[in-house]
């Protein structure tokens, strides 16, 4: 009797955390930490503060993860009715909204300490403006029009700039251009997400894809031609001196790859043609960056 009454808030203790942790959607928050640790390993060239860089990643996971639980908060009626996002915390009732209020508000706020104590107030200022812009200004602009993914690839496209700026103290031509690497990207892969899911989307009123949000010639159109603009970005660090000729060469190699996977939309206009561009996106972003810092080392 002892152990199965041992057992049974183990286990509910244990369904407890898995739910916060689902909150934080660790796979994005993973990525933007990691683009944080990126920016600022490329900004120190190999020269670095591993606790400064461990409290950056760490901070960065943080305040991805405040942003997205307040998008689910604001979200929570709209995720009940789409089957991707039914099965959330909020919806299922496994975390109450007040308590994701609190979740969120402690994530920010450790992670707004930590950046003011270790890094400098610029990249505690962009971290708070990126929170924002996600969380209050791109989320209720889902459900306007297309103008949120412009809106949503501000905040990003904001963690390489961050971890420039953690080391740095200053926004420089550099931070810019990583930042704009980033920024072009999310185009794509926000489109290609929003063709997949655009049944679901349109149950919630999301208005995500471009010329007027429909599957259409127009729209592979534009994923295409946001592609193609990476290839000739991949190679400014390499122009300007951050990073050297093999990155150059991985980063056109991906990025010829990436626009290749957008010629079978335009010709298709299949959903399994979006599903490449998708998993293309998320494959270009990290080994384009991992190229650029090994051509540092």
């Amino acid at each position: 009797m002892n152990s199965g009454g041992s057992t049974i808030p183990a286990v509910t203790t244990l369904s407890r955390l898995g739910a916060f942790v689902e909150l934080l959607k660790p796979r994005l928050s993973l990525l933007v930490a990691f683009s944080c640790a990126f920016g600022y390993g490329l900004a120190t060239q190999g020269i670095m503060n591993w606790t400064i860089l461990l409290i950056l990643t760490f901070s960065g996971f943080l305040l991805s993860g405040a942003s997205v639980t307040i998008n689910q908060i604001i979200e929570k009626d709209l995720d009940r009715l789409m089957s991707r996002t039914s099965g959330r915390p909020i919806p299922t009732g496994r975390i109450s909204v007040q308590e994701a209020i609190y979740f969120a508000l402690l994530c920010m706020a450790a992670s707004l300490i930590l950046l003011w104590k270790f890094t400098n107030p610029l990249t505690v200022a962009l971290s708070l403006l990126s929170m924002l812009l996600y969380s209050f200004v791109y989320t209720p602009l889902k459900r306007v029009g297309p103008v949120a993914v412009f809106v949503g690839a501000i905040p990003g496209a904001l963690p390489p700039l961050l971890g420039w700026v953690a080391a740095k103290g200053s926004i420089s031509y550099e931070a810019l251009i990583i930042f704009g690497i980033q920024f072009i990207w999310q185009f794509p892969h926000f489109w290609a997400i929003a063709w997949v899911s655009d049944d679901d989307y349109k149950k919630a009123g999301f208005k995500l894809l471009p010329s007027g949000g429909g599957k259409d010639h127009n729209t592979s159109i534009q994923i295409m031609i946001y592609t193609l603009f990476l290839i000739p970005l991949g190679l400014l660090p390499a122009k300007f001196g951050i990073t050297g000729l093999d990155s150059a060469i991985v980063a056109t190699a991906c990025g010829v790859a990436f626009l290749a996977q957008t010629f079978s939309l335009m010709k298709t206009g299949s959903r399994k043609s979006a599903l490449r561009i998708m998993f293309g996106s998320f494959l270009y972003l990290p080994i384009v960056q991992i190229a650029y810092l090994l051509d540092k080392i």
